[in-house]
């Protein structure tokens, strides 16, 4: 008569295991695993399998401790032999919490801007227009959301201090953590963002003259903690005042990308704006036109609704003005759906990425991208194909 082989006993997970596991998770702030951040405290095994885990917290108040929580659970079920997960949260003590800073500067000093280094390999591009109303964040936000979504790391800084607006258009209502003296950046979409908005309570607004600004927009390139960028995007706010003047102060190396419309008066003050670039010593990258048209519901006609060439007459007075070449990275149509991303927060690249606009946006990202990975070869010994 058969009988049944009665089942091995499970084995119990090693701490080997289980810390490899946790070797997986990143802190959703820092985007780091958080075995190097030091957030582990401790590794409990039972021998029925159940895994105890302490984590470390950098804030009391954080605001990720469930993702967190969650996180943790979800790798270390996933190790064979655990039958039960429980985390326990801590908090770093300041000793803890400034050895993380110092980690994360690299032995970088406090207060430096990163990316004016001379050995930095990040891209940063300066959104620029003359007047308000050009769509300027629009294309921002969906320049930041394409590149993201194409594999390169990217972050946006809202330097339009006055009229800020992209945590809206990246739909994001996340609030920084502090560490000591660094911040660490929400994300959206891939993207990481600041913006003083993360800091005003409601829709207050802000009342600050040069000094402050200049200040704050010093705070937002130093103190956040951007990790390695590809590119980094600062929308500025329209015309030629202070934030124009402390970003060629404080990222000497940033490049001007200005967005006009077709119409002639919107056109001959963008000129204006990117002209700045003779007295700062930057180089303009391009020029982009918004609202170029408006395709015809009704056939394949496009409606000059806002005239047409305001572009081209951007780029060609930048380019006598600076003596080299000025090129159009792109045209952008009117697209309704490109209005209606930004007010929900799903940028039109992501959410419609074959409309018309969408099309048009990702075609500069791509161009703007291209330029990136050819920085990234060259610091290899590589040949860029691309000499845009």
């Amino acid at each position: 008569m058969a009988t049944d082989t009665p089942a091995a006993p499970q084995t119990a997970p090693s701490e080997e295991a289980v810390r490899s596991a946790l070797a997986t998770v990143d802190d959703p702030e820092i985007h780091r695993p958080i075995t190097e951040l030091g957030m582990v405290k401790s590794v409990e095994i039972a021998g029925d399998g159940a895994v105890h885990v302490g984590v470390y917290l950098t804030v009391s108040g954080c605001p990720m401790r469930e993702t967190i929580i969650s996180r943790v659970s979800e790798a270390v079920r996933a190790v064979p032999g655990v039958t039960d997960v429980a985390v326990e949260l801590d908090v770093m003590s300041e000793e803890q919490r400034r050895e993380l800073a110092t980690a994360l500067r690299g032995g970088q000093a406090e207060r430096e801007v990163p990316f004016a280094r001379p050995d930095s390999l990040t891209r940063v591009y300066c959104v620029a227009s003359g007047k308000g109303g050009v769509g300027k964040s629009s294309v921002t936000v969906n320049l930041a959301a394409a590149m993201a979504a194409d594999g390169l790391k990217v972050g946006v800084v809202d330097a339009d201090i006055y009229g800020h607006s992209v945590p809206r258009m990246l739909g994001t209502d996340g609030r920084p953590t502090q560490v000591e003296n660094m911040i660490m950046p929400p994300s959206a979409h891939g993207v990481k963002v600041i913006s003083i908005g993360m800091f005003t309570p409601g829709n207050a607004p802000v009342v600050w003259r040069g000094p402050m600004l200049h200040r704050a927009l010093q705070q937002f390139l130093a103190d956040v903690y951007w990790g390695d960028l590809d590119v980094l995007l600062l929308d500025l706010p329209p015309g030629t005042g202070d934030i124009a003047i402390s970003v060629a102060q404080l990222v000497p190396n940033a490049e001007i990308l200005v967005v006009t419309t077709p119409q002639q008066a919107a056109a001959e003050v963008a000129e204006r704006a990117g002209a700045i670039a003779v007295q700062t010593h930057q180089k303009i990258v391009g020029v982009v036109e918004n609202m170029s048209g408006l395709p015809c519901p009704h056939c394949d006609e496009m409606l000059d609704v806002f005239g047409s060439g305001g572009g081209e007459r951007v780029a060609e007075g930048l380019t006598r003005a600076t003596g080299a070449e000025v090129p159009v990275l792109g045209t952008i149509p009117i697209d309704l759906r490109l209005r209606e991303g930004g007010d929900e927060g799903k940028p039109v690249v992501l959410s419609d990425p074959d409309s018309a606009a969408g099309q048009a946006i990702r075609s500069v990202a791509s161009k703007l991208g291209g330029r990136q990975r050819g920085l990234a070869g060259m610091s290899l010994g590589i040949t860029p194909r691309n000499k845009f």
